[in-house]
C-alpha cells in the first residue's frame, strides 16, 4: 500500500501509510480484520490514483480540442526539448563538448526524460484505445 500512496502523494505518504497501520493495529486485533482493512484500504487509494490519472486524461484532451496551436502542441514540444536536451547531455558526457554535468543533474533528466516519454506515449496510446472502445 505505501508504494501506492507513493504514486499518489509522494514520499511523505510513507509516513502516512505507517500512522495508518499503527492506529488500525490499535483497534483491529484479528488478522482477518487486518487483511479486510488492508484490501479496503488498497481499494480506496487505487481508486484514489485511477481518479487523478482519469483527471490528467481530461485535462489533456480538454487541451487538444480547445486552445491554440501552442496548447495542443505542448506535450510534443516538451517531448521533443527534454529528449533533444538528453541527447545534448550524452554528447557532453562523451566529450564531443566541453560540458559537464552533475549527478544530481543527470539524475533529474532521467526521471523527466522517462516521464515524459511515458506519459506522452501512454497517454496517447489511451487516448486512441478510448477513442476505438467508444467508436464500438
Amino acid at each position: 500500500m505505501s508504494k501506492i500512496l507513493g504514486k499518489i502523494f509522494g514520499n511523505a505518504a510513507g509516513g502516512v501509510v505507517e500512522k495508518l497501520a499503527g492506529v488500525a493495529d490499535k483497534f483491529i486485533t484479528t488478522g482477518d480484520e487486518k487483511r479486510k482493512f488492508q484490501k479496503e484500504m488498497e481499494t480506496i487509494f487505487i481508486d484514489a490514483e485511477a481518479k487523478m490519472e482519469e483527471n490528467v486524461t481530461r485535462r489533456w484532451e480538454a487541451d487538444l480540442q480547445h486552445g491554440n496551436w501552442l496548447t495542443r502542441s505542448i506535450r510534443p514540444l516538451v517531448l521533443l526539448f527534454v529528449i533533444a536536451f538528453t541527447c545534448f547531455s550524452i554528447a557532453a558526457d562523451a566529450g564531443f563538448v566541453g560540458f559537464d554535468l552533475k549527478s544530481s543533474h543527470t539524475d533529474l533528466l532521467q526521471v523527466l526524460t522517462i516521464t515524459c516519454v511515458a506519459s506522452y506515449f501512454g497517454g496517447r496510446s489511451y487516448e486512441k484505445s478510448k477513442n476505438l472502445y467508444d467508436k464500438k
